[in-house]
This record gives structure tokens, sequence and C-alpha cells, in this order.
């Protein structure tokens, strides 16, 4: 997330170490966010869950930011690819691994939850995305839409006019924002790696609606992408 407008990745760095950058980074994200909606969320609401989320991926911009820049969403992964600022091999192997740090994190998330006698899967879940309450059709335009404005605040907190230093906190805190209204929706997700690690743990629902959490945020990352580069255009 916080590499600059010309400089997609770092060259210097091996291409190894950048995919483990981000298998561990969205490991990190699921376990964190997912962990305070499964573990904390009696005390802290959905207010603390929103920080959680937003605070993990304040902290691994700065852990591994520099390794690989931090996308750790394969939403914002294409739109980079889109964007022109990263390759189609690094795409591929960003969403992969992405995908592979995500599920490790809900399976650490769930061995850690058993240990509750209390716990069950199937009545607490694992922060598994799904849409209740709301929608379809509310579920698909949230997805879409809020992708869409993480993503676009990620192109231009890591332009090159913007002030150095400050891409993680403005990331950070518009991914807290974006929670605080999703949340109540469908857990929110504005991200398909996060999406994926728990809905293969609890199936079911979860499972049958993963689709549109794939979906919705790649769409809405393209979008900003497309929106961004008409912005740069002179």
């Amino acid at each position: 997330m916080i590499e600059l407008e010309k400089t997609a990745v770092a060259p210097e760095i091996n291409a190894t170490k950048k995919y483990v950058a981000e298998l561990i980074g969205t490991m990190v994200l699921v376990l964190m966010g997912c962990g305070s909606a499964v573990i904390a969320s009696f005390y802290i609401g959905n207010v603390g869950i929103a920080f959680a989320f937003g605070l993990a991926v304040l902290g691994m911009v700065y852990a591994i930011g520099s390794i690989s820049g931090c996308h750790i969403n394969p939403a914002i992964s294409i739109s980079m690819l889109v964007a022109g600022k990263l390759s189609v091999k690094d795409t591929a192997f960003y969403v992969v691994f992405q995908c592979v740090g995500a599920i490790i994190g809900a399976g650490i998330l769930y061995a850690i939850a058993i240990g509750n006698p209390l716990y069950s899967l199937a009545t607490s879940g694992l922060g598994a995305n799904m849409y209740t309450t709301y929608s379809l059709a509310s579920a698909l335009i949230a997805e879409i839409v809020l992708t869409f404005i993480f993503v676009l605040v990620v192109h231009g907190s890591t332009s090159e006019r913007a002030p150095k230093g400050f891409a993680g906190l403005s990331i950070g805190l518009t991914l807290v924002l974006i929670h605080l209204v999703a949340i109540p929706i469908d857990g929110t997700s504005v991200n398909p790696a996060r999406s994926l690690g728990p809905a293969l743990f609890v199936g079911g629902t979860a499972l049958s609606q993963l689709w549109l959490f794939i979906v919705a945020p790649i769409i809405g990352g393209i979008l900003a992408a497309i929106v961004w580069k008409t912005f740069k255009q002179k």
C-alpha cells in the first residue's frame, strides 16, 4: 500500500520475500480483525472491531510496506495491476499468497477459539461475511462503493505528491470508517481474501454468499484504478 506512484514494487526485494510478506500481512489482518469479532466483540462492540481491522492494516503497512507494498487484499493488487503499478505475475502471486495467508489466519483464530468450551463454530462463527438483514442488492452496492472509496484512498495516499510517511495512517483510518458503516450490513469485506479464509471454515451461508465478497470488491478496486488514472491524466 505504501509504494510510490512509479515504483510499484521495490526492485531490490526478492520476489519470494514479497509474496511471503503478503501472506503474513493478510494472516495478521484476518487473525486480528476477525479475532476481535469472535473473541472480543462482547467487550469492544462494532466500534472496537472496526478499529481492530484498521489498526491491523496500519501496523502491517509499517511492518511490510517497504517489502511488498502491503496490499494484503486482492482488490488492491488487481487495482494496482489495472493502474499499471504491478505486473501480471506479481498480481497473480500476491493474490494466491494473500488467500493462503487469510486461510492460515482463520485457522489460527479457530484453533484459539475452540479453547473456550462455550465457543461453537455454528453459532459464534469466525467473523465470516454474510448478508442476512440486508438484501443482496444492498450488500453488493455497499461492497462495490466502499471498496472503491478504500482503494481510491490507497492510490491517493501512496502517490508521489502525498505527504510522506502518513499513508498507513490514512489507509488504516479509512478502513475503520468503512467498517463503522458496513459491519451491520454484511460484516464488512472490501477484501476477497479476508472473506475467503473464515468462509472456508464456517461453510453454509458464508460459503454460498462468498462469490459476492469476491466479485464486488474486485469491481470496486478496478473502478478506483480507472478513476485514479483519469485523475492523473494531463
